[in-house]
């Protein structure tokens, strides 16, 4: 059974920094795509960031491009997002997401194409 478990979520005044941790269990992470995607109040889920199952390629949505980073451990089947200057803007849901991939440079943004998702962590920045 894939279970994926996010954690690091908070409050955080207006350029802070926060870094959120997935954990993956019931999978072999390093034949899996990951992502983060957020889900601020009464919008919809979009796209924050994701890696490659091997880790060398990312992609970033453009609001958090030079502010985020994402990262991977496959030893520990993590996925981490560090996230700087901070934005009441930022203020979401966050979801890790994987999907299993046997290309070593893909890196899906799309929500639809990942399969397994967490229960989300939530992200307040205060202004």
């Amino acid at each position: 059974q894939v279970q994926l478990v996010e954690s690091g979520g908070g409050l955080v005044q207006a350029g802070g920094s926060l870094r959120l941790s997935c954990a993956a269990s019931g999978l072999t992470s390093g034949n899996y795509a990951m992502a983060w995607f957020r889900q601020p109040p009464g919008k919809e889920r979009e796209f924050v960031a994701a890696i490659s199952r091997t880790g060398g390629s990312t992609e970033y949505a453009n609001p958090v491009k030079g502010r985020f980073t994402i990262s991977r451990d496959n030893a520990k089947n993590t996925v981490d997002i560090q996230m700087s200057g901070l934005k009441p803007e930022d203020t979401a849901v966050y979801y890790c997401a994987a999907r299993y991939t046997s290309y070593s440079t893909v890196v899906p943004t799309t929500a639809a194409t990942y399969v397994y998702w967490g229960q989300g962590t939530q992200v307040t920045v205060s202004s």
